[in-house]
Formats: C-alpha cells, structure tokens, sequence
C-alpha cells in the first residue's frame, strides 16, 4: 500500500522538525502504542497494539530515522512482529517547507506499508484501508500535538480525544 498527502500545520519549521525527532511525540501519535523509547542516532522501540479485520495483535519493533536533512526531510521506517498474527514493516518519506504564513509549514509525506503471515491472509482491501487509517491518524495526531491554540479561550475548548492531552502540548511544552 502506498500513499502520499501534505498538510499544513500552524507552527514554525523549527518546531515541526523538533516534534517529528522527539519519541514522546511520535508515541503519543502512532495509534495504539503503549510504550515509544529511543533517540534519533539510536533509533526507537515501540510497543504497538492494533486490531486488523478479526486479527488483534502487540507488535514490539523498532523505528529508525534516516535520510535526514535538518529542517528540511526525513524517512520514518519502522518493522514490528506481532507473533502469530505476522509482521508489519512500512515507512514514511516526510518532507517540510515554509507555508504561505511564516508561522505555518506545509507537511508532505509518502507512505508505503507490508504486512505478512496471518495479516497478509486478511485481503489486500483490509490491509489497505488499514494502513490508510492508521496514517491518517499518525498525521492528524502529530498536527494536533505541534500545533498551539491562538489564544487562552481556544486553549481551554482546544481539548483531544487522545489521553486527555490538550491540542498544542508540544507547542506549548517548548515555549514553557
């Protein structure tokens, strides 16, 4: 499965770039992780649980970063095996510019996904809509984690579904 989009987010590159290297804002976006540990240079392990179809499965796997260009590109892969229920490998090619506001960025990313054993037996329509979702998801997290409320009132009703945070913690957490 593959799949590119681009979304324009509400905070400055610098901070953008900050949020894609930081394994507390990548764990609190991959949908179903429990535990996101590592650094950039090093790598990060996940614990990953996630339903497909009728398979519900933990993967354990690792996340590496590469290709990267500061401020300006990176590629997320990430391979994980969930036992019986098979493997997940995929990555995202992630790439930044300066949006038409100077407070804003513009966020590209390619996605490509493979599952195998039980997984792959699930159709390749599962699987699609599947790793479609959970990208979906992954972006629409990571744009709610970076960006900041415009003012006080907003930060009050700015409230995620997600864990309780509130929309902006990250933004919020490096102007603190």
């Amino acid at each position: 499965m593959e799949m590119s989009d681009s979304r324009v987010i509400a905070a400055p590159r610098d901070e953008v770039w900050a949020a894609l290297l930081s394994a507390d804002v990548l764990g609190e976006c991959v949908p179903g992780c429990k535990e996101m540990t590592g650094s950039p240079e090093e790598g990060f392990e996940a614990t990953v649980v996630q339903k497909v179809g009728p398979v519900k499965a933990t993967f354990k796997g690792a996340v590496t970063l590469t290709d990267m260009v500061e401020r300006e590109s990176l590629t997320l892969s990430g391979e994980g095996k969930g036992g019986a229920a098979g493997f997940a490998k995929g990555g995202a090619k992630v790439r930044l510019e300066d949006g038409d506001d100077p407070d804003t960025t513009v966020l590209h990313y390619d996605v490509e996904a493979k599952v195998g054993g039980k997984l792959a037996q699930l159709g390749s329509r599962i699987i699609d809509g599947f790793a479609r979702k959970m990208a979906d998801q992954f972006f629409d997290r990571f744009t709610d984690a970076v960006e900041g409320p415009d003012d006080a009132d907003e930060a009050e009703e700015a409230q995620a579904e997600h864990e309780g945070k509130k929309k902006g913690w990250f933004h919020r957490l490096r102007k603190g």
